[in-house]
């Protein structure tokens, strides 16, 4: 695999076998092992130019896990500030020695565009209302450990889906493996047009009985969806995953959400903390599920 730019046609035993990569590196954190420096002498560089918590840490440690030498761009403080293009600097992070480039950006085709100028491989953190697929696998592996498979399961998909990347990795890469998705929220938040392998509904009361994951989406207020919105208090009233509806739920269903949570909106704190939430589950897979993505794109799988 040279970079992972989008999880779009990738084939189910190619998807199972990062899985698989990805859980033995869980095994192997769980059991207090270091994982072998398989990345010694390689140099990934993180190149953020939006916020993220989870994303960025879990990449430099996983990065560091593996043995790699790490750097961290900042874009308030670098040349960008002065005009410098981004194609420039991915073309100055590359000539720096840069092995990999893991790339957020609001750029829908920035991670693309990269891989074009750079000629290493580049890993999407994040591009726009793209797609984040390291997301999309993390939460496949957590769902995996939890039901043991994933054939089968009815996942519906709450919220700000038109603003969503992680939404849109989910619609790419859970069908193949076997996961059946609804699409949740006000008309303002879901597509006007809809390619994918999902029916959709405005109405989550009606849809809760059937599901065994309910994944919730944060209300993008950066993107705008706000303005989509009659108000948040309203929002939550209609799409909240409150205790009333987790009642709803058949008792095996959990609850997901990548993060970060606005609380009170899309979940409450009852929910969010509670015994059938998978949150912190999510969280905990993202370093091991992204040290097989980096193994694999630096061709350093056994």
């Amino acid at each position: 695999m040279s970079g992972l730019l989008t999880l779009r046609g990738m084939p189910a035993d190619r998807l199972g076998d990062l899985l698989d990569s990805g859980q033995r590196y869980v095994d192997m954190i769980r059991a207090g092992v270091r994982a072998p420096s398989r990345l010694e002498g390689r140099t990934v560089t993180i190149v953020f130019f939006e916020p993220s918590t989870r994303t960025r840490l879990s990449f430099e440690k996983a990065a560091h896990a593996l043995g790699a030498t790490v750097m961290v761009f900042a874009p308030e403080m670098s040349s960008t500030v002065k005009g410098e293009s981004f194609k420039d600097t991915i073309l100055t992070l590359t000539a720096m020695g840069s092995d990999v480039l893991v790339i957020r950006h609001v750029l829908a085709d920035a991670a693309d565009l990269a891989a074009l100028w750079s000629g290493v491989p580049i890993i999407n953190a994040g591009a726009g209302r793209r797609e984040h697929p390291t997301q999309t696998l993390i939460d496949a592996l957590t769902l995996r450990q939890h039901f043991g498979a994933l054939q089968g399961l009815r996942m519906g998909i709450v919220g700000d889906v038109d603003n969503s990347r992680v939404a849109r990795g989910h619609l790419a890469a859970l069908p193949t493996l076997g996961i059946e998705l609804t699409l949740i929220g006000p008309s303002t938040l879901l597509p006007v047009a809809n390619p994918w392998v999902a029916r959709t509904t405005h109405s989550l009361d009606e849809a809760l009985g059937d599901l065994d994951v309910v994944y919730l989406l944060r209300v993008q207020r950066e993107r705008g969806a706000a303005a989509g919105l009659s108000s948040e208090a309203s929002y939550n009233r209609r799409y909240g995953m409150t205790e009333e509806r987790l009642s709803m739920l058949k008792p095996t269903s959990v609850i997901m959400h990548a993060g970060p949570i606005n609380r009170g909106i899309e979940i409450d704190d009852s929910v969010a903390d509670g015994e059938r939430s998978l949150i912190l589950e999510q969280v905990a897979n993202g370093v091991p599920m992204r040290m097989a993505v980096l193994e694999a794109a630096l061709g350093e799988r056994e």
